[in-house]
């Protein structure tokens, strides 16, 4: 199980955003030149704006900056807007596709698993990934 290019990517671009936020609005190109795609960016960001993340300005001096405190955006929202809601299995969102059904041995685990996936990423916001707290309160070496 991998996350996409999309959420690995726009998460990248919010981290960018947050440690340039004091220096206003950034160009789609300076964003870019952090080595993400210019033309998959303006997509993202597109999707970004519209979760009410990002917000844009136009002009000489516009570009895209962050719409809200770091505090109150957090790793699952971003996601989110680029991906969609964050699943194991089909089975967890809902979907009967499967011949057992309600009668799985694994959907409550997946479900379990889910949950918590979501909830820790919902735990963690720009903020904290800013000042490296999410890996240091969990003993995790960010490096």
């Amino acid at each position: 199980m991998k996350l996409s290019t999309r959420g690995q990517y726009a998460l990248h671009a919010m981290i960018f955003l947050a440690k340039k936020q004091a220096y206003g609005p950034q160009s789609l190109k300076t964003i870019a030149e952090d080595g993400l795609p210019e033309q998959y960016l303006e997509q993202l960001l597109g999707a970004l704006r519209r979760a009410d993340l990002v917000s844009s300005v136009r002009g000489a001096a516009g570009g895209y900056m962050i719409s809200k405190p770091l505090s109150e955006i957090t790793v699952a929202q971003i996601l989110e807007s680029t991906e969609g809601p964050v699943s194991l299995s089909d089975c967890v969102d809902g979907d009967m596709s499967c011949s057992k059904g309600s009668d799985c041995e694994t959907r409550m685990l997946w479900r379990y698993l889910t949950d918590n996936i979501n909830s820790l990423m919902q735990g963690i916001n720009l903020s904290d990934i800013i000042e490296n707290k999410p890996y240091q309160s969990r003993g995790v070496n960010a490096s």
